[in-house]
């Protein structure tokens, strides 16, 4: 049965006929020496090293947000998460002159005729559909929703979120494909494993093209500092939005730290939420033993921390503020609950995904963890959260719940 597969699999297709063989059909319609296997394999391992970082800091930010039983996400250092998105949001955006310049040196075969020769060809192609259609999918939503613009019916999160798993899963298999391929691309030219598997007329033919890659009208050298020069470009434009030194160079960055009410830019309004007025009436439940319903009065009579810690968004920005507020652990011990209690905060707006956000061991027993009544020496504006909001280490913006109402044990 095996053999028999084999033998289908790598059966030989007619060839096309000679006037289809037209226009980029025809042989040697590219005839740069750049679109090589050498430049595509080392190409290939830039951008294939940029999709894993962006796939594992993607995956801790997923987990972070829908924890499965087995994960923990500590409390400290304070700025892990701020790095992490960091580096998945710049890891992103610098992979897109990375796919161009790979697509690039691959695009002649799109070409190829016939478009498979056996039907293991033809797998291996549709393969690369998946593989190809999966990345430009992954990185230009990305690129389109931390500029905030959603032109599409779905939702970004779970969309972004397994499209991820597709790309990583089509790049594995791509890899274990053309392997041999790869390992030649990326041997030293004259070196053994860079001439393995050739004819000694292969060989020839590619220390000929090595030659003319330098002499070509764009050299090697002039593609690999273009290239390079694109990625440092788009990254040093916008990378500001994370490291704020590079904030006055990062013209193209969607957002600038230090910039917004009360020096932080904001993702949601008051207005947006619905929670621009807020009455006298206001109180915060504390669910409990001893369950408790504070004016902000009371809150006032507890003992007041200040601590510095960034916000961090899942769009990659991030800034840091000064806090002040109420400790976590000091209200669940005043309603009678462990300090370490997980719980659920929910916010007074009455739609949308992160109204209520869950709060796990490690971050309520945390002493910088807060629900805050001010930032930066001023009273909470009510984009910021007014009258009170979560702001805890180490997670994301979306977590830190704003116009905060209730807290329950969960």
């Amino acid at each position: 049965m095996s053999s028999r597969l084999d033998r289908l699999l790598g059966a030989r297709l007619p060839g096309p006929p000679g006037a289809a063989r037209r226009g980029p059909f025809r042989d040697g319609a590219f005839s740069s020496p750049l679109h090589s296997e050498r430049r595509a394999a080392r190409v290939g391992v830039w951008l294939g090293l940029a999709f894993a970082v962006c796939f594992v800091t993607g995956l801790i930010s997923h987990l972070i947000q829908n924890p499965p039983g087995w994960f923990v996400w500590p409390a400290s250092p304070v700025w892990l998460y701020r790095v992490t998105q960091g580096v998945h949001v710049a890891t992103g955006l610098a992979a897109i002159p990375l796919l161009l310049a790979k697509l690039w040196t691959v695009y002649p075969k799109l070409f190829e005729w016939p478009p498979a020769g056996s039907p293991s060809r033809a797998v291996s192609r549709l393969s690369i559909l998946v593989l190809v259609g999966a990345s430009v999918m992954q990185l230009l939503t990305g690129l389109v929703n931390i500029s905030e613009w959603y032109p599409w019916g779905f939702f970004f999160t779970a969309a972004h979120y397994w499209t991820g798993w597709i790309a990583i899963g089509a790049v594995l298999v791509h890899v274990g494909a053309k392997a041999p391929e790869i390992r030649r691309g990326l041997a030293r030219r004259g070196s053994p494993g860079a001439a393995a598997g050739l004819t000694p007329e292969q060989a020839h033919e590619r220390a000929g093209v090595d030659a003319a890659a330098e002499a070509a009208p764009v050299s090697r050298r002039a593609f690999v500092l273009a290239t390079g020069l694109g990625v440092g470009a788009v990254t040093l434009t916008t990378v500001g939005q994370t490291l704020t030194p590079l904030s006055p160079v990062s013209l193209f960055a969607p957002r600038e730290p230090g910039v917004g009410p009360q020096g932080l830019p904001v993702r949601q309004t008051a207005r947006a939420a619905g929670t621009e007025s807020v009455g006298a009436d206001y109180r915060l439940v504390v669910d409990g033993p001893q369950r408790l319903e504070l004016t902000l009065d009371d809150l006032a009579a507890f003992p007041q921390r200040t601590v510095r810690l960034p916000i961090t968004c899942v769009e990659g920005w991030s800034a840091d503020a000064t806090w002040t507020g109420v400790r976590l652990g000091d209200l669940l011990e005043e309603a009678g609950l462990p300090r370490e209690t997980e719980v659920t905060v929910e916010s007074l707006q009455t739609g949308g995904l992160y109204r209520v956000s869950t709060v796990a061991p490690p971050h309520a027993r945390s002493p910088l963890t807060l629900l805050a009544t001010g930032v930066n020496g001023e009273r909470l504006s009510p984009d910021h959260g007014y009258p009170v909001r979560l702001i805890a280490p180490n997670r994301p913006g979306v977590m830190q719940t704003k116009w905060v109402a209730q807290v329950t044990p969960a």
